[in-house]
């Protein structure tokens, strides 16, 4: 009786520590029959208690931040996620509902896949088609996702028969180290929260403007952190940018709303060249006239917009047009409508990434206005890791900018292209520059029936004398965005004001730049000319024409 006891309580015992017992598991990827050689392995470490999802790259400690591995809890199929976002910064959530709603289709086919029988199980998610192979041979669930957690343990998942996931090799061990990755303090959030926060982790952000207002007011003053010039309506802030390599991208993007101006605006996002004696910076602190002045032989004097030897233009990030009135005016009422509540501009800017890297700028927002409530707008930077380099150019010169950004200080309208002489810059290279390009922004202006907002113009470049492209600018897409501008008047034809088709803009977008081909340029003197037949006076009314230019290359 003695020795019954005693062989039944090492059977208990045996059995414990088989059923505790974790197995790794690994899996190879591959594409359209190709191993993806260049990815980590996936690894699972799985017992019957929980399943632990990561690389290999993470399990010998040497992945790049942010990372993530995923625990499934078991029987409850709870699924805790933990984002490592850099060192000594983790946030975790949890999940306990997803695995139960996962639907399969069960078929009768079968395998086996390194020696194990497995059955075929058949999901659909966002239009793609999932085949998951599990195997109940194992006596645990688990897999290389929380897909399929609560069928078997999965040994290969497939999607749309040319991704496919396999186990390679299983084999016990008896401890997972997960304890050496996993540790130190943990910051739990919600769900959404966590996917924020992770997602943020994977790229650089420089906050430039936080709901800050935009408006024309006396009452308009500067602070320590941000500057503001020309009665408000220029916004300024000093924003140090970190060294940027050629495999990194650059985005801005603006949110904008109404604070009280009913009507589109012109709005641009520069920042100030300081790298010679004058800049743009003088001539918000002294006046525009202590700027360099262009002539063109019409009698009116422009202050500020091309390059010297001695001086840079403002440079421009981005142009954007306010809609009529979003936010602010969303109590007009019509049938069918349902108005935006915040406009959001985005636009890549990694071609200026050689005047940015590195450096400290003032970069700043204008929205032309003379609105005392005017608008509210938040301002941010972002700079991605990638692997693909499409601007390859190590050199961005301004060279012209005539959107009057001083406008509410007294610079005048670019009406520089009712002469034949239009926009006329001269400029000096230092070194050759090969794959020369003009990245050129033009915006035509005049809100009358004639005034060239509404009438296509041709745009013409002459590089050295010689025309080396004209094109019309032309946005006939603008009712797109008509829930965009609450404010927008109707017409008697059936037509808002914001669906009219325009020179290159609509209220609620960014006019998108043009990248023109100027071919190798030799180190030396250059002179590069915009012509446009701009539209004449009539009245009061007269045309004008935003156009800025920024010479790429590289040396």
């Amino acid at each position: 009786m003695r020795k019954k006891f005693t062989f039944s309580f090492l059977s208990v015992f045996l059995f414990c520590l088989v059923s505790a017992q974790t197995y790794e598991i690994q899996y190879t990827s591959s594409s359209n029959g190709k191993v993806l050689s260049d990815q980590p392995s996936t690894i699972v470490w799985a017992n019957e208690k929980e399943t632990f999802i990561l690389n290999n790259t993470i399990k010998e400690q040497k992945s790049r931040y942010p990372f993530e591995i995923t625990k499934v809890e078991k029987p409850s199929n709870t699924i805790v996620s933990y984002a490592f976002l850099k060192s000594g910064e983790i946030i975790s959530t949890a999940d306990t509902e997803s695995v139960g709603k996962q639907n399969f289709e069960l078929t009768n086919e079968t395998k086996k896949i390194l020696g194990y029988n497995c059955k075929k199980a058949i999901t659909k998610i966002n239009s793609n088609t999932i085949e998951v192979w599990y195997t109940n041979d194992l006596k645990f669930q688990g897999g290389p996702s929380v897909l399929g957690q609560n069928l078997g343990f999965v040994l290969e998942v497939e999607r749309n028969k040319n991704s496919l996931i396999t186990a390679n090799s299983i084999k016990k061990i008896k401890n997972t180290g997960i304890e050496n990755i996993i540790k130190g303090s943990i910051q739990s959030t919600d769900q959404l929260g966590y996917k924020d926060l992770l997602w943020k982790s994977r790229f650089t952000t420089l906050k430039v403007f936080e709901n800050e207002t935009i408006n024309f007011s006396d009452a308009a003053k500067s602070d320590d952190q941000i500057k503001r010039y020309a009665n408000g309506t220029i916004i300024l802030k000093k924003i140090k940018f970190p060294a940027i390599t050629e495999g990194e991208n650059i985005f801005v993007e603006l949110k904008q709303q109404s604070n009280g101006d009913a009507y589109d605006r012109t709005g641009t996002v520069f920042f100030i060249p300081q790298d010679k004696e004058k800049s743009f910076f003088d001539g918000l602190e002294k006046g525009a006239k202590t700027l360099p002045v262009f002539e063109n032989g019409n009698g009116k004097q422009y202050y500020g917009i091309t390059s010297t030897e001695n001086y840079n233009p403002a440079m421009e990030m981005m142009r954007f047009f306010t809609p009529f009135g979003i936010q602010q005016f969303n109590h007009i009422q019509l049938k069918g409508k349902t108005w935006q509540t915040i406009n959001p501009y985005r636009q890549d800017i990694t071609e200026l990434k050689p005047s940015l890297s590195g450096k400290e700028l003032w970069v700043g927002t204008f929205i032309g206005n003379y609105d005392k409530g005017g608008h509210k707008v938040s301002l941010e930077i972002t700079i991605h890791k990638s692997d693909q380099a499409v601007y390859k150019n190590n050199t961005a010169i301004p060279l012209f900018n005539s959107l009057n950004i001083m406008e509410m200080a007294g610079q005048d309208y670019s009406t520089m292209f009712n002469q034949d002489k239009g926009l006329l810059v001269d400029f000096t290279l230092k070194k050759d520059l090969k794959n020369a390009q003009l990245r050129y922004t033009t915006t035509g202006h005049g809100g009358w029936e004639n005034g060239d907002e509404f009438v296509p113009k041709a745009n013409t470049i002459f590089m050295d004398g010689k025309s080396v492209f004209s094109f019309i600018p032309w946005r006939t897409d603008c009712g797109s965005y008509r829930l965009y501008n609450p404010a927008s008047g109707n017409f008697q034809d059936g037509l808002s004001s914001s669906d009219l088709s325009r020179s290159n803009w609509c209220p609620g977008t960014v006019t998108n730049p043009n990248f023109i081909p100027l071919g190798d340029l030799k180190a030396g003197k250059h002179t590069i000319q915009i012509k446009i037949p701009q539209g004449p006076t009539e009245g009061t009314s007269f045309s004008s024409w935003n156009v800025s230019g920024t010479l790429l290359g590289v040396e």
